[in-house]
């Protein structure tokens, strides 16, 4: 009897395990094409997506290509990639190719993190994405719906090709060397660790932006 539980228990754990995996994975596709502007649901997310991503993998810190990471499979380099890897996803939309990049990083309450859209030019932010795992409802938590999402569409992170990201500022305010959006009111801390994300994180990738966008010139 023991060893038929045994049993039986492990088999379950391998079912909810994969099924979890599987779920996870789904997820990340809908938040890759929520970037692209995408909002598709569970059922279809994946069919979508892989007729839209064309290609993906790892750079270096230089903005090259990691020969042998292509691939676009949930198993693959870049879709699989830990929080120090750089991994990139190239769509296609309306003929349009799109890179997109993961962000990473800290609101009030823990993680939160992001996926950005960009054009050809390394410069045009075409869509962004972001969740969190516990921000206040109402406040910091907004930073998912698309209403704060959808102010970065059309952006500019070179100013005279120069990397200069996007500012998150409070409502009302502005900055002068670089393109900005309100934050959210009552929500600035998550605001800030909004604004730090996009700085941080694209950061890393700024080498390959401005390969871009020294290629579009």
């Amino acid at each position: 009897m023991v060893i038929i539980v045994a049993v039986g228990l492990a088999f379950t754990h391998q079912v909810l395990s994969e099924r979890q995996i599987a779920n996870e994975n789904i997820d990340k596709m809908q938040q890759v094409l929520r970037s692209l502007r995408i909002d598709a649901s569970a059922a279809e997310a994946e069919s979508i997506y892989r007729e839209l991503v064309k290609d993906a993998y790892l750079i270096t810190p230089d903005g090259a290509k990691v020969t042998g990471s292509e691939g676009i499979e949930a198993t693959d380099p870049a879709f699989s990639a830990s929080s120090s890897d750089l991994p990139v996803f190239e769509a296609e939309v309306d003929g349009s190719t799109k890179y997109i990049i993961p962000m990473l990083g800290a609101g009030l309450w823990g993680p939160i993190w992001g996926y950005l859209s960009v054009e050809s030019n390394g410069s045009t932010v075409y869509g962004a994405e972001f969740g969190h795992q516990g921000e206040t409802p109402g406040l910091g938590a907004e930073i998912s719906l698309a209403a704060f999402r959808n102010q970065f569409n059309d952006k500019e992170l070179m100013k005279n090709g120069d990397f200069k990201s996007i500012a998150v500022v409070k409502p009302g305010q502005s900055v002068s060397d670089r393109d900005y959006v309100d934050g959210i009111s009552g929500g600035t801390i998550t605001s800030k660790g909004v604004d730090a994300m996009l700085l941080n994180s694209v950061a890393k990738y700024k080498d390959f932006l401005l390969k871009l966008n020294s290629g579009n010139n």
